[in-house]
């Protein structure tokens, strides 16, 4: 069973805000067995969205709409609707009643005439209600293809596709069933894992797709299984992830939507009681930001030194003016002395310290653009390892920011 789903909005083909909504209304299908054909998105334009609206209902059962249902003249999709479906605006009572006690209640400016006309919708349409805005959602049928309309709000558009449109797709169609389960890898590029995983995935029932998704210093492995049977489905997929363990289970760090690594790395650190500090420096803070955006990581985290100048390094964590001439600002031994230094500084049990030439330009250091050093001091002491992480300045810091917690989360282990 497929699906299409069509933007409406000058404001996403100029690049003025990004289209999220598309990649949350895919998931939420895909969780109910239907697969997303294609993602359009048009102009605030009635020839162009009844152009996008006749191409998919040529490839989908479910087309799905965001956007284009405000109040004012560029918001064109209720219009657009009523032509498509040769349907005609009446006033809906209960949008109206619904406009105006949000006014009331939470809007300080008073409601005029155009907020009213949001009330109008397609005579034919089922109206979804939407108790976080003005605009309500839309669901109309033609020739077996159901089309629904949402506001291009993100919250109101998520409350409006979880509570009204899901359950009523589920009530309409019968649907195959499809599980994924996606495995995140830490320090093994992909095709050094394809290497280790060949026989294995060739062994793969012919129901079961593996896709491997790189990205900044990680590999997500993702089994996707379609069938009618959800039982059947799942347990294949389970005793395939079981096969996997054995030959690259020393990479894997945990699965989408569970344990991300800075998460990981926070329940070691707080189930055993230890505690951290970062220094950073071409990293800027992002080490210390991945860390503290976990709920309750101030059981663990203590602080972090961003000695982005080379002077900082010096008069702030004490770095030697010598050891920094003799080795060079981006060497594995300042690396090392900030890891030290921070961790006496916080008195923590671990320090993460980062140096490197993320560029454009060289800086303090000869070292090449891609060249970073990244220390761990531990109870025992402390290691650094040097990295070549290529020549795009935000890849580097993003890679670097990811294989740090990576050499954490392998220390923390070890203990």
């Amino acid at each position: 069973m497929l699906a299409e789903i069509i933007t409406i909005g000058d404001e996403i083909l100029i690049g003025q805000i990004v289209d999220s909504n598309s990649a949350f209304i895919a998931r939420e299908l895909n969780k109910s067995g239907i697969s997303v054909y294609q993602i359009t998105s048009v102009q605030d334009d009635e020839v162009h969205i009844l152009e996008a609206l006749k191409e998919a209902s040529t490839r989908a059962q479910v087309i799905i709409l965001t956007g284009g249902l405000g109040p004012t003249k560029d918001d064109i999709t209720k219009q657009t609707l009523c032509r498509f479906f040769q349907d005609q605006l009446v006033q809906d009572q209960d949008v109206l009643a619904h406009i105006e006690e949000l006014f009331k209640k939470y809007i300080s400016t008073p409601i005029s005439d155009l907020n009213r006309k949001q009330a109008l919708v397609p005579s034919r349409a089922q109206v979804l209600h939407n108790p976080y805005g003005t605009a309500p959602g839309l669901w109309n049928e033609k020739d077996d293809v159901v089309y629904v309309s949402l506001p291009g709000v993100p919250f109101e558009m998520k409350h409006l596709f979880k509570n009204e449109v899901i359950p009523l797709i589920n009530e309409r169609f019968d649907r195959p069933h499809i599980y994924h389960k996606t495995l995140i890898t830490y320090g093994l590029g992909e095709s050094g894992i394809a290497l280790k995983i060949d026989t294995w995935a060739n062994a793969l029932p012919d129901f079961i797709k593996l896709a491997y998704l790189p990205n900044l210093g990680k590999v997500r492995l993702r089994l996707t299984a379609k069938g009618d049977d959800p039982v059947l489905i799942r347990k294949a997929v389970e005793e395939a992830v079981q096969d996997l363990y054995p030959l690259i289970g020393d990479i894997i760090y945990g699965e989408e939507d569970g344990e991300t690594i800075e998460v990981i790395v926070g329940k070691i650190m707080a189930e055993k009681g230890l505690t951290l500090a970062t220094a950073e420096s071409f990293t800027g803070g992002k080490i210390a930001e991945m860390i503290t955006s976990v709920p309750g990581a101030s059981t663990y985290f203590l602080g972090s030194v961003v000695s982005y100048a080379t002077d900082v390094k010096k008069d702030v964590l004490g770095i030697s003016a010598e050891l920094i001439e003799k080795h060079s600002v981006v060497s594995a031994e300042v690396a090392m002395e900030m890891a030290v230094s921070v961790k006496n500084i916080m008195k923590s049990d671990f320090a993460i310290a980062t140096t490197g030439n993320a560029g454009p330009t060289k800086g303090d250091s000869e070292a090449d653009i891609g060249t970073v050093y990244i220390a761990i001091a531990t109870p025992g002491g402390v290691i650094a390892d040097r990295f070549t992480m290529g020549n795009h300045r935000t890849r580097i810091v993003r890679k670097a920011v990811h294989k740090a917690l990576e050499m954490l989360r392998n220390s923390l282990v070890k203990m």
